[in-house]
């Protein structure tokens, strides 16, 4: 069995946190960066990044992607699938075919 050691970060605003992974985001700078509302607001932090990465902020803008374009982007899982298409139909949405 492999474990990893966590080791003490301190990210550029100063707040100090611990990771085993070489992944760089800070947690304290993620939950103050996450939207109170609106659909980016109910999905993970890899998620909600891989989608602010490509420029998607808006249901209409998602709306102009496939799900299998979805995916491809580097932190979209298919769990975040389902809220994304419940966000969309809310709004008489829906992905492209």
């Amino acid at each position: 069995m492999n474990i990893q050691k966590e080791n003490l970060r301190i990210c550029r605003k100063g707040h100090k946190y611990y990771k085993s992974s070489s992944c760089p985001t800070c947690p304290t700078c993620e939950q103050e960066h996450k939207p109170d509302n609106g659909f980016l607001s109910t999905l993970s932090a890899p998620a909600r990044r891989a989608l602010e990465n490509n420029e998607i902020t808006s249901l209409q803008q998602l709306s102009i992607f496939s799900e299998k374009e979805i995916l491809q982007f580097h932190g979209m899982g298919p769990a975040s699938l389902p809220k994304l298409r419940a966000a969309l139909q809310a709004h008489g949405l829906a992905f492209k075919d």
